[in-house]
């Protein structure tokens, strides 16, 4: 028996978490393993204990990890070891005394309107298959604010020409539908006839999005659009698909958007994942004050 590969099928196969979360909980296992044999002498992970654990813990912390990769690590071993302890493969879960690290918050970056309406209105994109897909990428990500994943997970039969909606197959495999506005669904009809025309009908009939070589795209491609072009338009530290996923929810929320209609289009399952944009709000109507109320600046 090996736990580890266990654990893994099951959150594969019983609770269906994406792929991405898959390779994340394998990634993180494989590293506390490797901790364990070098650093602890032990050589299954299922004789750790709250030493161990811990140890692994300080040691990431130390390496200057950000607190929140260590708090998902943290998360994978409750995870691992909830698990063993159901099966009854250990009697004492080495994760009850451990704690999550105390996070602190920060405010999602995003670009503003006029940047991101000087993107896709004034620069100009070149009249090839590579331009119109490159300025559809971001077109979507910020027009829909679907994840990269989702994006590249897009398949050409998602798009709805008559309803002009996308079904989008977001974390835990949950569907749900987000409306285009005219620019997108006209540009989605552009590119649709010029992938066909480049690639002779021979390009991935599936995926929505490719590459230069017709090939379904992949992530290291749409973040090199991403950051490429917000390049031209912003100083953000930050120039990422998910960039553009809180410039999407920040715009709609400052324009008078319900939380809730923004919590269903994100595809978050609470309100609370939502709630974050509120902050950014907030400045935003601090800042509308200072510039018009007549006693702000006084």
């Amino acid at each position: 028996m090996n736990p580890g590969q266990d654990f893994l099928a099951h959150i594969r196969y019983e609770k269906r978490l994406s792929h991405h979360t898959l390779t994340a909980y394998a990634n993180d296992l494989e590293q506390f393993c490797t901790f364990l044999l070098t650093e602890c002498n032990v050589d299954q992970p299922e004789r750790a204990d709250f030493r161990h654990v811990r140890s692994w813990i300080v040691s990431l912390v130390e390496s200057g990890m950000d607190k929140s990769s260590v708090n998902r690590k943290i998360a994978t071993l409750r995870n691992f070891f909830g698990f063993l302890l159901r099966r009854k493969v250990i009697d004492f879960d080495p994760m009850s005394k451990i704690q999550a690290l105390k996070a602190s918050k920060r405010l999602p970056q995003y670009v503003e309107e006029k940047p991101m309406e000087m993107l896709l209105d004034d620069i100009e994109f070149p009249d090839t298959f590579e331009g119109i897909r490159d300025k559809l990428v971001l077109e979507l990500l910020y027009g829909t604010g679907i994840r990269l994943s989702e994006l590249t997970g897009l398949k050409t039969t998602d798009v709805n020409l008559y309803e002009k909606t996308i079904i989008v197959l977001g974390k835990r495999n949950k569907h749900r539908i987000v409306p285009l506005n005219q620019p997108l669904f006209e540009l989605i009809q552009q590119y649709s006839l010029l992938k066909e025309k480049e690639f002779s009908g021979q390009a991935d009939a599936v995926h929505l999005i490719v590459s230069d070589k017709g090939v379904a795209a992949y992530p290291v491609l749409i973040q090199r659009i991403v950051k490429r072009h917000l390049t031209l338009v912003t100083t953000l530290g930050t120039k990422s698909p998910h960039v553009l996923r809180h410039t999407f929810a920040t715009h709609l929320l400052n324009r008078g958007a319900d939380l809730n209609a923004i919590k269903d289009l994100l595809g978050h399952s609470s309100l609370a994942a939502t709630q974050i944009y509120t902050h950014t709000s907030l400045d935003q109507l601090k800042k509308t004050y200072d510039q018009a109320h007549p006693k702000a600046k006084k």
